[in-house]
């Protein structure tokens, strides 16, 4: 069987595919002003980890060029909601930090989104939500180590 025309793996990657390009539209319309879901997805990561991260290192964890991580990252320096600064040791690297503005504006964009997080966990119940994600986890797994 030729997978590339299964009409299963055509199905499963075409709503995966059409589901993002959905959810990204509708997370762009709640944003605060001005935030994009990469700014989002780079101020909530670093958030969470705490600490700096080298643009490399944030690139290879969004699956993002090195160039387009500058891009965000230089709208969020502009913005005040990261610090950029040189590694001491080896003026080639820097090192990103969230900054205290990047925390307040990740927490304003958790408020703006958070209805529309809540609206599908009440249209699809917790429980499928649930039973999805082991799926959805091992596909993405699945895809990392072909990348």
């Amino acid at each position: 069987m030729t997978v590339s025309n299964d009409p299963l793996a055509i199905a499963l990657f075409s709503e995966i595919a059409m589901a993002d390009q959905l959810a990204r539209a509708k997370l762009t319309r709640v944003l605060p002003k001005g935030m994009e879901v990469s700014h989002f997805s780079v101020l909530n990561h670093l958030a969470h980890v705490g600490g700096e991260r080298t643009p490399a290192q944030l690139a290879r964890l969004f699956h993002v060029t090195k160039g387009a991580m500058t891009n965000t990252l230089g709208k969020l320096e502009a913005a005040g909601y990261v610090h950029i600064r040189p590694d001491w040791d080896d003026a080639r690297r820097k090192f990103v930090a969230i900054s205290p503005a990047g925390e307040a504006a990740r927490a304003e964009a958790v408020r703006a989104i958070a209805p529309v997080f809540d609206d599908v966990v009440q249209a699809l119940g917790a429980d499928k939500i649930r039973a999805a994600l082991p799926f959805l986890r091992e596909l993405r797994a699945l895809l990392e180590e072909e990348s």
